[in-house]
């Protein structure tokens, strides 16, 4: 069988790897082994944090509408039921937003949803 020399093959991977653990610090920027070690390491971090985000965003929606519904005589869960019931379909990001940015419509709708709750 003949003998393979990948020699330029080996050099591509190789620079491709280096480029892209440009901004790692010490060797792992700069030695193929331990950036290519790094660069599995971060992309599965990456990969993993991508769906970690949309949890996370979500429970601090929930956590932002839950304070603000309780200085309306709420808690987050009667709140979202009383939504619910008085066929009002806001999201938790919009709920949220509201809570922060406009007290008086999210007092609005914390009433309405007082309303439907009793």
């Amino acid at each position: 069988m003949a003998r393979v020399k990948r020699g330029n093959v080996l050099q591509k991977r190789h620079k491709k790897i280096l480029k892209y653990a440009k901004g790692f610090r010490g060797s792992k920027s700069r030695l193929f082994i331990a950036a290519n070690q790094a660069l599995m390491q971060a992309w599965k971090n990456a990969y993993r944090d991508r769906k970690k985000r949309k949890r996370d965003f979500r429970s601090l929606w929930i956590t932002r509408i839950n304070a603000a519904a309780r200085t309306h005589g709420l808690s987050y869960s009667r709140m979202i039921d009383g939504l619910s019931k008085a066929n009002i379909q806001v999201n938790r990001k919009m709920l949220a937003d509201l809570a922060v940015r406009d007290k008086e419509a999210f007092a609005t709708l914390a009433k309405k949803a007082l309303a439907a709750v009793k």
